[in-house]
């Protein structure tokens, strides 16, 4: 099976939280790439491996407070990047005071925002709406996604894209 192209991005500088999150977004590996990252720094050498390899940015859930450049900081800057911009963006942390959530909302195109600690399934569910999300708004074929995204949304859209190419 060739490997997915759309990526998903998990940024936390406690080891902890990181391979917890990986662990409660594992089942979405059959279907996206998990890469993760322990700060703003690491984060950007795997964007550069994932842009190298033609793959996607899909979703990143980034925390805020991290050593060096803060989570809101990385996703002002990831959402001025050409290549980057469309990503989903998640804020995730217990520590983000309003302003800085203010701030990602207007400056980063913040797509959500997920407090610590989290509660699995709504996190499972955010994720599934926010890839589905991805996928349409990109024109991805949704068909190998319908075992793990929103199956209702990727076939409405398949089915519209069917009408659509029957009236040409």
């Amino acid at each position: 099976m060739k490997r997915p192209e759309l990526t998903l991005l998990l940024v936390d500088d406690e080891a902890d939280v990181l391979d917890s999150l990986a662990r409660d977004l594992s089942s979405f590996e059959d279907h996206f790439v998990l890469e993760t990252a322990s700060d703003a720094n690491e984060a950007k050498k795997v964007l550069e491996t994932i842009k190298s390899k033609g793959q996607s940015l899909a979703l990143i859930f980034c925390d805020h407070v991290m050593p060096g450049q803060s989570g809101v900081d990385f996703l002002i800057e990831l959402a001025k990047d050409k290549e980057l911009n469309r990503a989903k963006k998640v804020l995730f942390t217990g520590q983000a005071g309003q302003e800085d959530t203010i701030e990602a909302l207007n400056r980063a195109h913040l797509d959500h925002y997920v407090a610590k600690p989290w509660d699995r399934e709504k996190l499972l569910e955010t994720t599934r709406n926010l890839l589905t999300d991805f996928v349409l708004e990109n024109k991805i074929n949704p068909i190998p996604y319908m075992a793990i995204l929103d199956t209702e949304r990727l076939a409405t859209d398949v089915a519209r894209r069917d009408l659509f190419n029957d009236s040409i």
